[in-house]
């Protein structure tokens, strides 16, 4: 899949040769999430690919109905009601036809990850967070192609943990970088790191001032002016609840850097509807500000950030909220403590289903999962954040229209990273010309499977009718590829042909304002205008329905307060 980045002078236009997913044909059963695109057209007039019968949703058009995608040279060529002809034909009778969905929050970027991220219908997946110290280098590691498109931040973590010569190995701060000071000199040199991050390519700049307590928001508001000046957006998990985010929204308004708060869910807890109207009253102000959640109760992090320098001082109730990524076991004060010394990974189940269900149905958020996992074991958000929204939010309990959803996995993260990376408005729509990356999924049938104890269960699969084996064999020695230890086929794949695609350097292009980031129309918002009746036609005549009643966006109050603000 292709690289992702933010283009630098050294590199004025989009690299070549960016590769898609291909559907497998090797397996006629395929997971929740279908990647489909195709390395070279045929010569004819014929389709590479067609896509056929499907309820085809486009959150930027409206469009909502039966229709027929056909695809050639990895791109979206047709959309029509009438018959197509293709090498290649998927059967997508009584399945949703979605662009493929856009995680702005994942850390798992390997091998292990991917695999569960495709089967989860992620097509697209960015570190933008924590981000990497090295943006070079993070991309030449991945230039043999990987199965979803893939993309990083230059992070003022990682620039703090090597200026500051933090002793931690993993994703944030175990020492000093977190808690230490920063010089002048030290402060002139994480700028450095940041410019030349963002003259590499990066993405966006990310931040954990949770995890550095010893920066002071003047420290992170000079790393937002470096940003601002490539017109970078800033992905940040704040510090501090409310008054984190008003100061945070404060200096990002300052120096006019454009602003996303990562997991509003677990950053806000049991604030956490105050928490969305202040970004709310910051966009009625024209500020460049949006937000996202995982639809889950526990987060995670690591033992030995900064988030638990405290520990020492909780009463003994409190550690049983923790449980141990590595063994599954709740933990005590004596358990917590030696895990602390050793390192690893910490779930944390400190907020109600009434607080996941407020920050998942507000029409500010987006889905983002958030996931990684540790020596194979992690947290269900890893592989199942999209599968959860479209199962329980959506069908079940219907906290959410389907049209709602899907923009909130597709368009809205794309439209969130466009100004800086031109190559994203051609994700996140089913529309001709966009890039062939669409996620096929049963709505009545979806849900995630993971649990707190294993992470890499992935979403229940669906019946995919595949009317034709892959004309060429490089598709088939792909197909062969994705096969893992469990014997189950995954959900996308590369053709090993990746290159990177670069988007904005240093010159301004005009801000986007904060209306353009906003959620598709009401008309959309509102289950787009159709009856659950035409709702169960377009889906092939199946008996239920997926869209619904209109219910409040904003669910239940929260319930107590929440504890430490893990990622």
């Amino acid at each position: 899949m292709s690289r992702l980045g933010g283009r630098s002078p050294a590199a004025p236009g989009p690299a070549q040769g960016v590769a898609r997913s291909v559907a497998p044909g090797a397996r006629r059963w395929l997971p929740l999430g279908v990647a489909l695109a195709v390395a070279c057209g045929p010569e004819g007039g014929t389709h590479d690919l067609a896509v056929v019968d499907g309820l085809v949703i486009d959150p930027e058009s409206g469009l909502f109905d039966r229709r027929n995608v056909g695809i050639r040279d990895g791109t979206i060529v047709t959309i029509s009601a009438e018959p197509l002809e293709a090498e290649r034909v998927i059967d997508a009778t009584g399945l949703v036809v979605s662009p493929g969905f856009v995680d702005l929050h994942e850390h798992g970027q390997d091998e292990a990850a991917y695999r569960l991220m495709v089967r989860d219908g992620v097509t697209t997946a960015f570190e933008l967070e924590v981000g990497t110290g090295d943006v070079a280098a993070w991309y030449a590691e991945r230039e043999g192609g990987q199965l979803v498109n893939h993309g990083v931040s230059v992070g003022h973590v990682k620039a703090r943990m090597e200026v500051l010569d933090d002793p931690g190995r993993g994703l944030v701060p175990a020492g000093i970088g977190g808690s230490g000071s920063a010089t002048e000199a030290q402060i002139a040199e994480m700028e450095a790191i940041i410019r030349r991050g963002l003259d590499e390519g990066a993405v966006a700049v990310g931040f954990g001032s949770a995890y550095t307590p010893g920066a002071d928001m003047a420290e992170i508001e000079r790393m937002f002016a470096v940003a601002a000046e490539y017109d970078a957006p800033v992905h940040i998990h704040i510090r501090g609840g409310l008054a984190g985010l008003d100061s945070t929204v404060a200096a990002a308004r300052a120096v006019g850097a454009p602003l996303h708060i990562v997991h509003a869910n677990s950053s806000a807890g049991a604030q956490i509807e105050p928490f969305l109207e202040r970004i709310q009253a910051a966009r009625d102000a024209v500020q460049d500000v949006t937000t996202e959640t995982y639809p889950y109760g526990a987060g995670m992090t690591e033992i030995q950030s900064a988030l638990f320098d405290d520990w020492e001082s909780w009463p003994d109730e409190r550690f049983a909220e923790h449980q141990l990524v590595s063994s599954g076991e709740r933990l005590t004060r004596r358990t917590f403590g030696e895990a602390r010394e050793r390192g690893g990974t910490v779930i944390i189940h400190g907020r109600t289903e009434e607080m996941t269900r407020a920050a998942v149905a507000h029409p500010l958020t987006m889905i983002a999962s958030d996931g990684f996992l540790e020596g194979g074991r992690g947290h269900p958000r890893t592989s199942g954040s999209y599968s959860r929204v479209l199962g329980r939010y959506v069908r079940d309990e219907r906290v959410l229209e389907l049209g709602d959803a899907i923009a909130k996995m597709t368009l809205m993260p794309a439209r969130r990273l466009e100004a800086r990376t031109p190559e994203m408005a051609r994700k996140g729509r089913i529309q001709v010309g966009a890039d062939a990356d669409i996620t096929i999924f049963d709505p009545l049938d979806v849900i995630d499977r993971s649990t707190y104890t294993d992470a890499t269960h992935p979403g229940r699969r669906n019946p995919v009718r595949d009317r034709g084996w892959p004309a060429r064999r490089r598709w088939w020695r792909a197909d062969r590829r994705a096969s893992g230890t469990s014997g189950e086929g995954a959900a996308a794949l590369t053709d090993g042909a990746a290159r990177g695609v670069h988007g904005w350097g240093r010159q301004r292009r005009p801000r986007a304002r904060a209306a353009a980031l906003d959620p598709p129309s009401e008309g959309l918002r509102g289950g787009l205008g159709l009856p659950p009746r035409v709702v169960a036609a377009a889906l092939g005549g199946r008996r239920r329905s997926v869209a619904g009643r209109r219910r409040s966006r904003r669910g239940p109050g929260p319930g107590h307060a929440g504890r430490a603000r893990a990622r």
